[in-house]
């Protein structure tokens, strides 16, 4: 069982090997080719696994923490999901894909993320 935020349900969708740092964008990566291989989620609605490697992650505390957890609580609202919820990775792709990428969602939630244009300009991986 790998804890994810629900907001990287759509970072996962769009990346393409940018991020915050190498060490970020290394776990990222290998993050997204273990879920991939059929990984069970639980949600959460606070560090997961992607974020133990960011820089913004400060001891245990993240420095943009109200902003991501905005996120996160959208993300579970539009894809009718809960907090400490679990599910098959893929289940949870297919609904972010559906209830909030399909249905040009994306934006409203995290359109002011720093990382948007690179989402803006590419297709999700999950369609």
């Amino acid at each position: 069982m790998i804890r994810l935020r629900p907001h990287h349900g759509m970072c996962l969708a769009y990346f393409e090997g940018k991020g915050y740092s190498d060490d970020f964008t290394e776990n990222m990566q290998h993050m997204l080719e273990l879920l991939e291989k059929g990984a069970e989620v639980e949600m959460t609605v606070s560090g997961d696994e992607i974020c133990k490697a960011c820089p913004n992650l400060k001891s245990g505390v993240c420095l943009s923490a109200d902003l991501v957890e905005h996120y996160d609580r959208k993300v579970l609202e539009h894809c009718g999901l809960k907090e400490k919820e679990s599910l098959s990775f893929r289940e949870f792709v297919d609904n972010v894909q559906k209830n909030i990428i399909e249905t040009g969602k994306r934006e409203e939630i995290c359109g002011g993320c720093q990382w948007n244009e690179i989402c803006r300009r590419k297709e999700s991986r999950w369609k």
